[in-house]
């Protein structure tokens, strides 16, 4: 089979396409004919070895791929050959096939894309995890997201509209507002135009928001974290913008508020049978029409560069798919 491979950490350029032997089966794990792989923020890191998994290498990116099962190891249950799937691998997923365990895998419902299906798991997994275990988010609250054009950030701004708040979206342009508003955003901040806290403050009558989605990072969260309102709750989620930022800790203080971490890979493993069941919750909330997974770009597997510089040039407003197999 062919996969993109890591031979050595760097950018993108580093990668190449290389035939390796098919992965082996055993025990609970499901190997997958890959027909389209979901690009996440992560495989940037992972291949510069910046990322908290290192695989040893070589190895090939890609934590999210929708496909065929093929084969299934003696002691899977819930998956039988020629079952369309969804999930997480880890890695390994820029590959035409992959071995996962079935725990990761999701049926994949009619109408869902191979595309849509590989666009899905992670962005509504983090989102709907943070805004549901993490903040506690109730209705009539006010959600802030930061890069809200993003593939997390219009999950969320979806998630936060069909969980009762109302969504403020800030994102850099207003074609990226625009596709926040699509989406389904009450208002939207230009914050490369309009000053984060102090719009935040007025959409919301001086009260600040009660949460705010964050995974950008950079001089963006302590703007944001002051535009809080009493008992809200701060998610940081990533880093988008590259800048690990230092919080005030007098800011927590003075708002009453919390800074609460979201590593959404992490409560997958330690707490299996609640993100199962956010997963169903997200699947029922899609055959219902509430979300939609929304997609800048799909690429073909040769150009898988120029796809992974669509999310380091942050050019995606959307989801960014690899197309893998046919």
């Amino acid at each position: 089979m062919k996969a993109i491979l890591c031979k050595e950490y760097g950018p993108a350029d580093k990668l190449v396409i290389e035939e390796v032997p098919s992965p082996e089966v055993k025990g609970r794990g499901v190997k997958v004919r890959v027909k389209a792989a979901g690009l996440n923020f992560p495989d940037t890191l992972i291949i510069e070895n910046k990322y908290q998994f290192k695989p040893p290498l070589p190895f090939s990116p890609g934590g999210e791929m929708a496909g065929e099962v093929i084969e299934v190891g003696e002691k899977v249950t819930r998956f039988k050959i020629g079952d369309r799937v969804a999930g997480l691998t880890g890695h390994g997923a820029f590959a035409e096939e992959v071995v996962t365990a079935e725990d990761n895998l999701l049926p994949v419902p009619d109408g869902m894309s191979d595309e849509k299906a590989a666009a899905f798991t992670m962005v509504y997994g983090t989102s709907y995890h943070a805004l549901k275990q993490r903040a506690n988010l109730q209705p009539g609250e006010t959600l802030l997201v930061l890069g809200a054009s993003g593939g997390v950030g219009l999950a969320t701004v979806e998630l936060g509209k069909a969980m009762g708040a109302r969504v403020i979206a800030a994102a850099s342009s207003a074609e990226k507002l625009a596709v926040a508003k699509e989406a389904g955003a009450d208002e939207l901040i230009n914050y490369s135009e309009e000053p984060l806290k102090e719009t935040a403050k007025k959409l919301t009558k001086g009260k600040g928001v009660d949460v705010i989605y964050d995974p950008v990072g950079g001089d963006f969260t302590e703007q944001a974290l002051r535009a809080m309102a009493w008992n809200g709750r701060h998610l940081i989620v990533g880093f988008a913008a590259g800048e690990i930022p230092k919080i005030p800790a007098n800011l927590t203080l003075l708002k009453g508020c919390s800074v609460v971490g979201v590593f959404w890979g992490d409560f997958t493993r330690r707490e299996p049978e609640v993100s199962a069941q956010n997963m169903m919750d997200l699947m029922k909330l899609f055959s219902e029409g509430k979300i939609d997974p929304k997609i800048s770009a799909i690429y073909e597997f040769e150009d898988y560069e120029e796809a992974l510089g669509a999310l380091t040039g942050r050019k995606a407003t959307g989801k960014v798919v690899l197309k893998v197999g046919s």
